[in-house]
């Protein structure tokens, strides 16, 4: 059994008129993660204009309870107005690097759909090894 689990995603605004909120949701939300029960770590670089998230959760089950709460719900209900991008959750024995989740990511990463409804899990959950 994997000791962690690893959520990556990655988004690109649609524009710049975008930037503004996005910023908004993005910081709350990465102050709401890091202060999550059964967070680890939650870090965000943007890398060739990608916005990037990397959190890392004592299981998946911690990861969703933070997922569809707080701050974090209402940047996924912004979502479709703001970015487009891909996300990949998976299990994995060792917390990994930037330049192992990164690579998960561009790999196995799938496009993110907003849910209807923001109670429902939308995260893909595939493992990262094949």
């Amino acid at each position: 059994m994997s000791r962690y689990f690893v959520s990556v995603t990655g988004l690109r605004l649609k524009g710049p008129l975008s930037t503004p909120r996005f910023w908004w949701h993005a910081i709350r939300s990465m102050t709401q993660a890091r202060q999550a029960d059964g967070n680890l770590m939650a870090e965000a670089r943007t890398k060739d204009g990608v916005h990037h998230t990397l959190s890392v959760w004592e299981s998946e089950a911690a990861m969703k309870r933070f997922l569809y709460r707080g701050a974090h719900r209402q940047a996924i209900k912004a979502f479709p107005a703001i970015a487009t991008g891909e996300t990949i959750g998976y299990e994995a024995d060792a917390i990994p690097g930037w330049d192992e989740a990164l690579a998960v990511w561009r790999r196995k990463g799938r496009a993110y759909t907003a849910p209807n409804d923001a109670h429902r899990p939308a995260l893909n959950t595939n493992e990262a090894s094949d």
